[in-house]
C-alpha cells in the first residue's frame, strides 16, 4: 500500500482537503465524508495498527456526560413545536404591540427570543415564526422584505441564546464549562436582538409605510379575542427561568437543567390539555433525527481531527496561521474568522465546530485569548452563516412553510440588514471582550 507519510504534511494536508471536497460534492453526507477520509488516512499515513488509536477517540467524544444535554434541549423544541404554547405566547404578546408601528415585527423578536430561550434551536423556532408571525405581517401590509428578514433572523437567534446548542458542543470540544459559556452568551445574545428591534423601529419610524398600523376593526377584533395571559405566559417564563435560573444559580448543571426543562415542558402540556402519546411519539422521533444527525457528524470529525493530529496538522495549521498573521493575535483571530465564515456557507455548524474547534482553541489559548470569550465569537460567526448564502439553513427552514410566492432568493436578499447587524456585533465582541466576560 502507498505510504502516504511519504508526502509529508503540507501535501498530505492539501490532498485531504480535496479528498473532502470530492466526497462532498458527490453528495455524500458530511459524516460519512469525514469518517471515510479518516480511515484512509489513518491506514495510509499509520498502518491498520493504529485504527485503535480513532476508536478510542471516538469513544472519549460520545462519552462526554455534558452532551446528555443535546438530546433534552432538542426534546424541548420538538414538544414545544408540536404543543399551542408558541402561538399562545405569540397572541398574548399582541396586546402589548398593536398600536406600536412596527410592533408585530417587534412582538416577532420577543416571542423569538422568550423560545429561544427555552430550546436553543433553530429550525423548529423559524418554522413556527413562519407560519404564526410573517401570515400576519404580510396580511396587514407590511413591507415583505421586513416581514421576512425578521421572521427568520428571530428565529434563529436560538444559536444564540442559552441554552443554545451551538454552544453545548462548543464547550464538548474546547473542554470549556457549558455554564460559563451560557453565562457569557447572554448579554451578547441580548444586544444582537435588541439591534433586531432597534432596526426595525428605526425603519418603520423613517418609512410608515413599512409598517400600517391595524385598523380600529381590527384592534377591536382583537381586543374581543384577547388570551389567557396567565395560560400565555406563565409556562413560558416558568421553564426560561426554571432552565437558565438552575445553571445561572449553580443549583443544577447544565445537564440537569436541561432534563428539568422536559419535566417542565410536559407538565406544562399536560396542564393545558395537549399532551398524549401521538406528541410524545413524534417528539422523540424527531429527537432521535437531529441527534442522531449531530452524534454521526461528532464521530467522523472526532476521527478525522484525531487522525490529522497524529499526522502533526494541528501543529502545521498553527504555525501556518501565526506565520500569515505576523504573530499578532488580532490579525490570527480574524483569519480564524474569515475561515469560519467561509465553511459556515457550505458545512453545517456541528462539522465546522468539530473539524475546526480542536485546531483554533488551543491556538487562542496559546495567544493569551479566554477560551470561553472564543467560544462566544465562534457563536455569533455561526449566527452569520445561518442566514448567508447560498445555504444558509434558516432561509430553508423558513422557505419550507413561507407562501409559495416567496422565493429562496427573496428570503437572503431581506436577511442583508440583519447579517449586516450580526456583523457588527461580532466585531463589538470581538473588540470589547468585557461584553462576553462581564460576569467574570
Amino acid at each position: 500500500m502507498f505510504d502516504l507519510s511519504a508526502i509529508g504534511i503540507g501535501w498530505g494536508s492539501l490532498l485531504m482537503l480535496l479528498m473532502m471536497i470530492g466526497l462532498l460534492v458527490t453528495g455524500m453526507q458530511l459524516a460519512f465524508v469525514t469518517g471515510l477520509v479518516a480511515l484512509l488516512f489513518t491506514v495510509g499515513w499509520f498502518g491498520v495498527d493504529a485504527l485503535p488509536l480513532v476508536t478510542s477517540r471516538i469513544f472519549s467524544f460520545v462519552n462526554g456526560y455534558v452532551f446528555l444535554a443535546v438530546p433534552m434541549f432538542v426534546l424541548m423544541a420538538a414538544l414545544l413545536d408540536r404543543s399551542g404554547i408558541a402561538r399562545d405566547l405569540f397572541d398574548a404578546m399582541k396586546a402589548f404591540a398593536k398600536r406600536l408601528r412596527g410592533g408585530v415585527a417587534v412582538q416577532t423578536l420577543v416571542v423569538a427570543v422568550i423560545l429561544a430561550s427555552m430550546s436553543g434551536v433553530i429550525g423548529g423556532e423559524t418554522v413556527l415564526l413562519g407560519i404564526l408571525a410573517l401570515p400576519q405581517m404580510l396580511r396587514l401590509g407590511y413591507d415583505r422584505k421586513l416581514a421576512i428578514g425578521t421572521t427568520c433572523a428571530g428565529g434563529a437567534l436560538g444559536t444564540m441564546l442559552p441554552p443554545s446548542i451551538v454552544l453545548i458542543i462548543y464547550g464538548l470540544t474546547a473542554s470549556v464549562s457549558v455554564g460559563d459559556l451560557f453565562k457569557a452568551a447572554f448579554l451578547p445574545a441580548f444586544i444582537l436582538a435588541a439591534c433586531y428591534v432597534t432596526y426595525v423601529l428605526i425603519r418603520c419610524y423613517l418609512n410608515p409605510s413599512l409598517a400600517p398600523l391595524p385598523s380600529e376593526e381590527e384592534l377591536k377584533a382583537d381586543s374581543e379575542n384577547n388570551p389567557s395571559y396567565f395560560k400565555a405566559l406563565f409556562f413560558p417564563l416558568l421553564s426560561v427561568a426554571v432552565v437558565l435560573g438552575s445553571i445561572y444559580t449553580g443549583v443544577a448543571s447544565v445537564t440537569e437543567a436541561s432534563a428539568l426543562g422536559v419535566v417542565g415542558i410536559i407538565i406544562s402540556t399536560a396542564i393545558r390539555g395537549e399532551l398524549n402519546f401521538a406528541m410524545l411519539k413524534d417528539s422523540a422521533k424527531a429527537t432521535m433525527r437531529t441527534c442522531g444527525m449531530i452524534m454521526w457528524i461528532g464521530i467522523g470529525a472526532s476521527a478525522l481531527v484525531g487522525v490529522y493530529n497524529l499526522m502533526g496538522g494541528i501543529d502545521f495549521v498553527e504555525n501556518m496561521i501565526l506565520s500569515l498573521s505576523g504573530g499578532s493575535p488580532m490579525i490570527t483571530l480574524l483569519i480564524m474568522m474569515v475561515i469560519l465564515l467561509v465553511l459556515g456557507m457550505f458545512l453545517d455548524w456541528t462539522g465546522v465546530a468539530l473539524l475546526t474547534m480542536p485546531i483554533f482553541v488551543p491556538i487562542i489559548t496559546g495567544l493569551g485569548m479566554d477560551p470561553v470569550w472564543f467560544g462566544v465569537v465562534f457563536c455569533l460567526n455561526m449566527q452569520v452563516s445561518f442566514l448567508s448564502p447560498p445555504f444558509g439553513p434558516a432561509a430553508f427552514y423558513l422557505k419550507s412553510v413561507a407562501p409559495k410566492d416567496i422565493s429562496l432568493g427573496e428570503i437572503f436578499t431581506s436577511l442583508l440588514p440583519f447579517i449586516g447587524l450580526q456583523i457588527i456585533v461580532l466585531a463589538l465582541v470581538i473588540v470589547f471582550p468585557e461584553l462576553a466576560l462581564w460576569w467574570k
